[in-house]
């Protein structure tokens, strides 16, 4: 009796250790840290352009701050809905999340209808890294100067002046339609396979204008090849000071900006999400990743989950009204 007391005593701890790893197994992976192997960050975008850069930004740094790889991997297509889906399908354990953006989380659903994923349901926003506006450009040799020629010349002969993109459902082109529902005026849109060939097109004078992002649109403006005639903050850009905003031109509802930030898969667990969140705040203070932001013309934002929750749910309501409103269709 005593002997088999005595076994039972020794045991016991084992026992109750043991209960308690199981107990944790959703929380902790069997009692294991997160990360205890690398991470897959899934872009939903081609390596080289503003997405794909700064998401090899953040892989590098949580890479530091969390111990383990996080390695970088490029699922372009159908306008982001490729990537994102991805990501929305994946073991929602930690181990894959991914970069969101402007137009697979807040657009694509509208535009397109029927997705293999509901963005507001089946992932889990993590955090909002960036966002920034576009600006509205000609051609040098253009004759526009102002935001109120173009609007002239669209009246006294509509149909005819064109607008650049990157293709439909961009921010390229919805920046375009929005303008044209809040100037009364009709533009004929000219969607190329990317932006850099519109851009291309642009400085040539194939096309009349083009919404381009901020770090695209930048050197082409400081070269001379591009005049800007008004950017899509609801301020002027400390780059373009004598570039009036789209707001303070009379027309407050032309705020466009294009974001991204990190996601995750629905049921990815809450400490995990924290976790990731705290890292990327952190990296938003790091002097050097702030600069690399503002050079693109974009803002770091970070903050909470929630916050970016909201973010996104504000974002698909509007857009989802000028896709509908301009009769959009991919």
């Amino acid at each position: 009796m005593l002997k088999n007391s005595i076994r039972r005593h020794h045991f016991l701890p084992r026992i109750l250790f043991f209960i308690s790893c199981f107990a944790l197994i959703p929380l902790n992976g069997l009692c294991e840290t997160y990360p205890s192997k690398p991470i897959t960050f899934i872009v939903p975008y081609s390596a080289g352009g503003g997405a794909d850069s700064r998401s090899r930004q953040v892989a590098l740094y949580l890479t530091k701050a969390l111990g383990q790889p996080v390695i970088v991997d490029n699922r372009a297509g159908a306008g982001g809905n490729i990537g994102t889906e991805a990501i929305a399908k994946a073991n929602p354990d930690g181990y894959t999340i991914g970069m969101g953006n402007f137009a697979p989380l807040a657009v694509n659903k509208a535009l397109f209808g029927n997705l293999r994923f509901d963005p507001q349901n089946d992932l889990v926003p993590v955090i909002q890294i960036e966002q920034g506006p576009l600006v509205l450009s000609v051609s040098e040799k253009s004759p526009f100067k102002t935001v109120k020629d173009i609007i002239t010349a669209a009246k006294s002969d509509p149909g005819k002046l064109t607008f650049a993109s990157g293709g439909i459902g961009g921010s390229h082109h919805l920046s375009g339609a929005l303008f044209q529902q809040s100037a009364g005026i009709e533009l004929i849109h000219v969607p190329y396979k990317s932006g850099a060939a519109g851009l291309t097109d642009l400085i040539s004078g194939n096309v009349n204008m083009m919404f381009e992002q901020m770090y695209s649109a930048m050197p082409n403006i400081k070269g001379g090849k591009l005049r800007a005639i008004a950017i899509t903050s609801k301020k002027r850009d400390p780059q373009l000071p004598d570039v009036p905003s789209f707001t303070e031109l009379g027309f407050p509802q032309v705020v466009v900006l294009n974001w991204q930030g990190v996601i995750a898969p629905k049921g990815t667990p809450k400490e995990i999400i924290v976790k990731l969140n705290d890292a990327v705040n952190q990296m938003l203070k790091e002097p050097d990743v702030k600069k690399s932001i503002f050079d693109q013309g974009n803002i770091p934002v970070g903050g909470t989950p929630e916050e970016f929750v909201a973010y996104i749910k504000s974002e698909s309501e509007k857009w989802s009204n000028v896709v509908r409103v301009g009769n959009i269709k991919p």
